[in-house]
């Protein structure tokens, strides 16, 4: 493992402040509809998410082996008669010019746009359509080729890293330092969809942060809004989440996606919880203070006490409100005299026993 670097986290900053950076995975959901696309910005900009994101790989992707199989991982064309895998893609790839039509669509919005390269001249075409980052993909983790050129672009770069051990990880973190990357950002991500509860292992983002000291986020693949944002609450800066209108709909991702309202649950439960986590310094707010006085008890006098009477622990209570002597000051009462006469269910003050506050 590469030694700790020095601590990065105000180098990036994809917050805002509001919360977590919420990056609306669109992917291939669109189905290579650009209508759709369009329609899919347009939800994710009313839901508050700060990014779209989709994919700019082509037919290139796969090798003539695995199109002549006709098969991938649970994509099995042997028996359709509508599409094959070579089609299929073809269908759903975004073409550089619609890609630069979905970025001048989200600019007219008002939201982020991102796609994550699978090809050198991909990123280029990103670099031109002024994206705000590079996202590298967990199936690249051990691509120098591809890590030196997106390091090279000057962008920040956001590497997912599903698939790899920490000596992969470790290498293309020195990849991208070593061509140049100054703005490095490391999602934890578990590259299956989706993923069992106990192959999450959410506490990686800290182990990530602590290793090579950049901010961390979460790429999610588990269904709900549950698990991204129990990751902004471990500290995720980032949120990368597949984005669907419709679960139900033909295509890869769909049903691992959040749709819509699940969505919106991520977004306004990462701003949340980013104000409610605060500072790690002990600070009460004017608000707690002000309540403190009426919450609290102060020493309170158990029954009437005559002037001169020696204080024992069975002349003391201890009631509401708190405006006057802590309970943990009561030892110190214990054997004085009263100064006066003090009526039962009294405050008692310092001035009873002929002190100064």
């Amino acid at each position: 493992m590469a030694e700790n670097r020095e601590d990065k986290d105000d180098v990036m900053k994809f917050s805002d402040g509001m919360g977590a950076y919420v990056i609306a995975e669109i992917g291939a959901n669109h189905n290579g509809d650009m209508t759709l696309a369009r329609r899919m910005i347009d939800e994710a900009k009313r839901l508050g998410c700060d990014c779209v994101k989709f994919q700019s790989w082509d037919t290139k992707l796969f090798s003539r082996t695995v199109y002549e199989q006709n098969f991938f991982l649970s994509d099995d064309y042997r028996q359709r008669k509508d599409h094959s895998l070579r089609t299929i893609m073809e269908a759903y790839a975004v073409s550089k010019f619609e890609m630069g039509k979905l970025k001048a669509y989200c600019d007219k919005v008002e939201i982020d746009f991102a796609s994550t390269p699978f090809e050198r001249d991909q990123i280029d075409a990103l670099v031109e359509f002024d994206a705000p980052f590079i996202k590298i993909a967990s199936m690249d983790v051990n691509n120098d080729h591809l890590l030196s050129h997106a390091a090279k672009t000057g962008r920040p770069v956001m590497m997912s890293t599903g698939l790899s051990s920490m000596a992969e990880i470790d290498h293309a973190v020195g990849t991208l330092e070593a061509s140049g990357a100054k703005e490095i950002v490391l999602l934890h991500c578990v590259s299956l969809y989706p993923p069992k509860n106990d192959e999450v292992n959410l506490r990686n983002m800290e182990m990530l942060r602590q290793a090579y000291g950049y901010p961390v986020g979460f790429s999610d693949h588990t269904f709900g809004s549950a698990v991204p944002l129990a990751a902004v609450a471990l500290g995720a800066v980032v949120i990368e989440k597949h984005f669907t209108l419709d679960k139900t709909m033909e295509g890869w991702d769909h049903k691992i996606s959040a749709d819509p309202p699940e969505m919106r649950e991520i977004v306004e439960g990462a701003r949340k919880i980013h104000e409610c986590l605060g500072v790690s310094r002990r600070a009460l707010s004017a608000r707690e203070v002000k309540q403190r006085d009426a919450y609290r008890r102060s020493i309170v006098s158990a029954r009437d006490i005559r002037k001169g009477a020696k204080i024992v622990e069975d002349d003391l209570c201890f009631r509401r409100p708190g405006t006057g002597l802590a309970p943990n000051l009561a030892p110190s009462l214990v054997g004085q005299r009263a100064a006066r006469d003090i009526p039962a269910d009294t405050l008692m003050a310092w001035a009873d026993f002929g002190m100064g506050a």
